[in-house]
C-alpha cells in the first residue's frame, strides 16, 4: 500500500529557466528523466527577473533616467521574461507528456534568492537547474546560483551538467 502512495503523490518539480542553453538542457533533460509518465506531477517553470539596475546621472544631481525611459527598460525586462518562458513551455510542448501540468512563475530579484524562496513557498520536491559551468576565476566573481541554491534549498537539487560534444555530434559512432 505504501508504494501506490508514492505513486499517487501530486509532485511539484520546480524547473529554474533562464535566457541560457543550460537551462533549456535541463528542462529537457527533466522532462525525460523526471517526469514520471501517468503520474500527477506538476511542472512549475521559474524565471528570475534581474532587479532593475538604479542609475544616478555624473553630476550628482539626480536620476539619469526619465520615468520614460525606466517604463521602456521594464518593458524590455518583461519582454525578455515572457519570451524565456514561452521558449521553455514549447519544449515543455514538444519533448514532454502532454498531461503533465505546467505552471509559470515569475518573479523579481537575485536569481539565488528568487529561487530559493519560490522552491520553499511551493513546497516543491525537487529543484531541477542547469550549470553555466563556470571555472574557478568566473565562479569567485559572479557566484554560482546552483550551489548556493544546492546549499541553501530544503528539497533535493537537481543540477543538470552542460552536455559534452558527443562522439555521434562529430560524425563517428
Amino acid at each position: 500500500m505504501a508504494e501506490d502512495d508514492v505513486v499517487a503523490k501530486d509532485r511539484k518539480i520546480l524547473v529554474a529557466v533562464d535566457e541560457g542553453e543550460e537551462s533549456t538542457n535541463a528542462l529537457s533533460w527533466c522532462l525525460k528523466n523526471v517526469i514520471s509518465h501517468a503520474s500527477k506531477d506538476t511542472l512549475v517553470l521559474l524565471y528570475a527577473k534581474p532587479p532593475r539596475a538604479v542609475y544616478t546621472s555624473l553630476d550628482g544631481t539626480g536620476y539619469l533616467f526619465s520615468s520614460d525611459i525606466l517604463a521602456t527598460m521594464d518593458k524590455y525586462s518583461n519582454d525578455v521574461a515572457d519570451c524565456v518562458i514561452e521558449k521553455a513551455k514549447r519544449v515543455c510542448r514538444e519533448q514532454g507528456d502532454p498531461e503533465v501540468k505546467v505552471e509559470v512563475i515569475i518573479e523579481s530579484g537575485d536569481p539565488r534568492d528568487v529561487i530559493c524562496q519560490v522552491a520553499d513557498k511551493i513546497n516543491a520536491d525537487v529543484l531541477v537547474m542547469g550549470s553555466h559551468g563556470y571555472g574557478l576565476i568566473k565562479r569567485a566573481f559572479l557566484g554560482s546560483v546552483s550551489n548556493h541554491c544546492a546549499q541553501n534549498v530544503k528539497c533535493p537539487v537537481l543540477i543538470v551538467k552542460k552536455p559534452t560534444c558527443s562522439s555521434s555530434a562529430s560524425g563517428t559512432k
